[in-house]
């Protein structure tokens, strides 16, 4: 099958630190190409890939600091997209709404992975006037804010089987990985591990918009027993995420799905988690982690969390979540979705062809009747 796969610029693919969703589209086209699809990337230039890449800017924008306005270089991304169009069986885009007005009516069978949030109301105004767009969400959860759109699948996110092994769990510390944001609530992090005595390790990234919140907020919380140890890459996950007694993931957000809580799972290593958005439907409770509802409950289930079998952990974490599920998930729908449709006009021809042949032999009256009804 011809696939195109367009990732947003932001982060390369795979990104070479922080980064959710051009890891998940690097995860599924490199799987795309293993089962012997041809399969055309469109990323940023610096992007590593089996695939045939195409990039849209010569590298990831948020690590470039001369770049000013992103938007100029994703327009360069999708006039290329647009050139290219006609020569693939289906385009997969991650990039949000970006494409939506150069392909809402182009012919082109199109599938739209939606990667965020859905419950701005921004986003009202984009589903109103694009309504037959087909979205596939990360999450059900996902899908509730907008649950009008054009969605047309789930698909959870799965990661690479070899990415990341499972750990020993000996490190004798706590883990959070993300983004230092309000949202992810790495305050409550903090006061889950210091109410335990165990130290805890912060592998996350700043964004702008969120350095007041980490300067006036987290940093006076660093230290006795917090360490922040910034962005960390793949490699470095095997060892953060393979040595941690478990995973804190307290968010306070709809998170769609939560990529780090399968990247835990991958190293054996159980998530504590709250239940916010996606969170209920990634954890097995009992077996991957467990799920709270207040710091309480969160305080209680710490041990239990500890205590979770790593092993089982990893093996759920196999069956569930592995990049070949998620491709071929992905290879299910596009099939459905480029299937040719039967309309009335061609579907009658086409008994009416089998009613003349069937009446050219010898068979009973009732079959004769059959075809002709």
């Amino acid at each position: 099958m011809r696939i195109a796969q367009i990732a947003p610029l932001y982060e390369s693919c795979p990104p070479q630190l922080y980064g959710g969703t051009e890891r998940v589209v690097s995860f599924l086209t490199e799987e795309l190409v293993k089962l012997g699809h041809d399969v055309t990337l469109f990323a940023s230039g610096d992007s590593k890939t089996a695939a045939r890449l195409v990039p849209g800017s010569k590298r990831a924008l948020r690590l470039d600091t001369s770049v000013l306005d992103p938007l100029a270089h994703h327009m360069v991304l999708m006039n290329r997209v647009i050139q290219e169009a006609d020569n693939f069986e289906i385009l997969h885009f991650h990039t949000d709404y970006l494409h939506y007005p150069f392909f809402a009516n182009s012919g082109h069978p199109i599938v739209t992975t939606l990667h965020g949030r859905q419950d701005l109301l921004d986003l009202v105004p984009i589903y109103r006037e694009f309504p037959d767009m087909p979205l596939v969400s990360i999450s059900d959860a996902q899908r509730r804010p907008i649950s009008h759109a054009h969605w047309v699948k789930t698909v959870h996110h799965g990661l690479p089987l070899d990415l990341l092994p499972e750990g020993p769990g000996d490190g004798r510390y706590l883990a959070f990985v993300g983004r230092i944001s309000p949202e992810k609530r790495l305050d409550r992090a903090i006061m889950i591990a210091r109410q335990a005595g165990i130290p805890l390790k912060v592998a996350a990234k700043i964004d702008r918009t969120d350095t007041v919140y980490y300067e006036d907020v987290i940093k006076p919380l660093l230290g006795e027993g917090v360490e922040f140890v910034g962005e960390i890459n793949d490699q470095q996950k095997k060892d953060f995420l393979g040595r941690a007694g478990a995973l804190l993931f307290p968010v306070d957000w709809p998170e769609p799905f939560g990529l780090v809580m399968i990247e835990a799972m991958a190293c054996g290593t159980p998530v504590l988690a709250f239940r916010c958005g996606s969170v209920p439907e990634v954890i097995d409770e009992g077996i991957t982690g467990l799920v709270v509802d207040c710091m309480e409950a969160a305080h209680a289930a710490l041990p239990q969390v500890l205590a979770l079998d790593r092993h089982n952990v990893r093996l759920q974490f196999e069956k569930r979540f592995s990049a070949e599920r998620m491709a071929r998930d992905y290879l299910a729908l596009y099939e459905t979705m480029t299937r040719p449709v039967i309309t009335m006009p061609a579907a009658v021809a086409v008994a009416k062809r089998a009613g003349e042949r069937l009446s050219s032999l010898e068979l009973p009256a009732a079959v004769h009747a059959v075809a002709k009804a």
